[in-house]
């Protein structure tokens, strides 16, 4: 990142430019910021121009044409992201205080208001994701995407695992829905039939009835907490949970998306509007986006300006994301897909909020 390189006059300068882009939409012109910065000293017309400058050498602004203003790049907008998301960090905004240094700031009431209103009547996973498409395109001017985990959902009815070679175990996973999802699995160390079948005991007896993303994040705690009596089986249910006995199915990703029409209305070019187009219906494309970006062991949101290492077409986009979680486990993602000049302090808040609304809109099992 650029920062240090840039002197507090050039970053308050910068913050400025983002934000008045972010805006309007229109390149930003001197004369709109030496406007912005009227009462301040030492900030004059020609000074400026000397630092716009200075943020164009440095990669950071742009300019379209050779009589228009400057239009802050890729770079500038990860810089500002930086800014707005580190904890502790703050910088000059366009309300005249600061723009504050953590993702956790409270968003309005009127937005959560119409985000717990947008919610209502929710009742199952797969409601919350496809409502979620919907609610954050339409409070984004973007891409609403929602990505089921692949077990989201999903509730153990039954689980065998059979000893097929050396270092090599059959698990067979029987959901409640009906669904028989069988895998062959690479464990570390040796398990005779016998532990096999006590480890197959054990989770049948303990779990039946449990959403299987929940079933792996207990018994990794089982491990932590059980006396030593039970750790040598905890630790072959734990080792087989992690090499994928309870991963679901791999095949046919559940994902929503709403929200095409509002790239189709801010993308001018028509020819990078068709490639466009392309690369977000291409959906196993955003299932690979989404899964290469948002790790669902973590919590906090995972802001990308760029995406062009997806697809050349999507450079000017930038990916808002979170993992929403339910019961302990990972229920899916959630993720807004927009262009740049997106409100990236409300768009994070609005993410954040709604990642975490999924453990309290749903059932989650206590037993």
């Amino acid at each position: 990142m650029p920062e240090a390189r840039l002197s507090p006059r050039e970053r308050l300068v910068l913050t400025a430019i983002i934000e008045l882009y972010i805006a309007t939409g229109e390149p930003v012109a001197s004369q709109a910021v030496a406007h912005f910065f009227a009462d301040r000293e030492g900030l004059s017309s020609a000074t400026l121009r000397n630092v716009m400058a200075t943020l164009g050498e440095a990669g950071l602004l742009e300019q379209p044409h050779t009589s228009s203003g400057r239009v802050p790049t890729a770079v500038a907008f990860r810089y500002y992201v930086e800014q707005i998301t580190q904890p502790g960090r703050a910088q000059a905004g366009l309300g005249g205080g600061t723009v504050p240094g953590r993702v956790e700031t409270p968003m309005s009431e009127a937005r959560r208001g119409q985000i717990e209103e947008s919610f209502a009547g929710v009742s199952s996973s797969n409601d919350y994701l496809e409502r979620t498409s919907h609610v954050l395109a339409l409070i984004s001017s973007g891409l609403g995407v929602a990505l089921a985990s692949s077990t989201a959902g999903q509730v153990l009815e039954h689980i065998h695992f059979s000893r097929l070679s050396t270092g090599r175990v059959l698990a067979v996973l029987v959901t409640q829905a009906g669904a028989v999802q069988d895998r062959v699995l690479a464990v570390d160390h040796q398990m005779t039939a016998v532990e096999l079948e006590t480890a197959g005991t054990y989770l049948n007896e303990s779990f039946r009835g449990w959403q299987i993303e929940r079933i792996r994040a207990e018994v990794a705690r089982r491990v932590e907490m059980e006396r030593e009596a039970c750790r040598e089986l905890l630790t072959s249910v734990e080792e087989l949970c992690r090499k994928g006995a309870l991963a679901g199915d791999d095949g046919g990703a559940t994902i929503f998306v709403d929200g095409i029409a509002n790239l189709i209305s801010a993308e001018q070019d028509r020819e990078r509007l068709r490639q466009m187009l392309l690369a977000v219906e291409a959906k196993q494309r955003l299932v690979e986006l989404l899964n290469a970006y948002v790790d669902g062991r973590q919590q906090e949101v995972r802001v990308v300006v760029g995406l062009d290492e997806a697809s050349p077409a999507m450079q000017d986009l930038v990916l808002i994301g979170a993992p929403a979680r339910l019961g302990g486990g990972n229920l899916g993602t959630v993720a807004v897909i927009a262009p740049t000049r997106i409100q990236y302090q409300e768009m994070i808040q609005a993410v954040s909020y709604i990642a975490r609304l999924s453990e309290r809109i749903l059932d989650v099992p206590t037993t």
